[in-house]
């Protein structure tokens, strides 16, 4: 009998789960409901070392993929992932599978493209993205 990956272990995870994300290693596996970004934000914060965590996602745009950056996972396995998402990861030698790939992550009302990717789209820099989409949250709290 074949044993899974941490890779397959996430994505089976998230699909048999319902959640919008799950990061795995041998020993531990966090999972998470929260939608867009906060859930990578949140693992940011506590600045725990995920060098060997493997991840699985609904959606993956730019800005999610910056921060799986800096999370410095191992490799992704994403739902839906957007083309630049998808070659930034790959500049950054981060493997990455998908089940679909999309030029850009729309917005959740699918009026027009997701806020946090667009905030990034012609940012090169994670740090700078980092800030970008802290920025852009901020703003969208306040529109509400």
């Amino acid at each position: 009998m074949q044993t899974m990956n941490n890779l397959q272990n996430a994505a089976k995870i998230l699909s048999e789960g319902g959640y919008t994300c799950v990061i795995c290693s041998d020993n531990d596996v966090q999972t998470s409901n929260q939608r867009g970004v906060a859930p990578l934000l949140k693992w940011l914060d506590e600045t725990k070392n995920l060098s060997d965590y493997s991840a699985a996602d609904k959606v993956v745009g730019k800005g999610a993929a910056y921060l799986y950056i800096l999370l410095e996972i191992k490799e992704l396995y994403a739902h839906v992932i957007s083309r630049p998402a998808y070659d930034l990861l790959q500049e950054y030698g981060i493997p990455v599978s998908y089940t679909t790939m999309t030029e850009l992550v729309r917005n959740r009302d699918n009026t027009g493209f997701c806020p946090i990717e667009s905030a990034v789209i012609n940012i090169d820099n994670p740090h700078d993205a980092l800030n970008a989409i802290r920025k852009k949250l901020g703003n969208m709290k306040v529109c509400r």
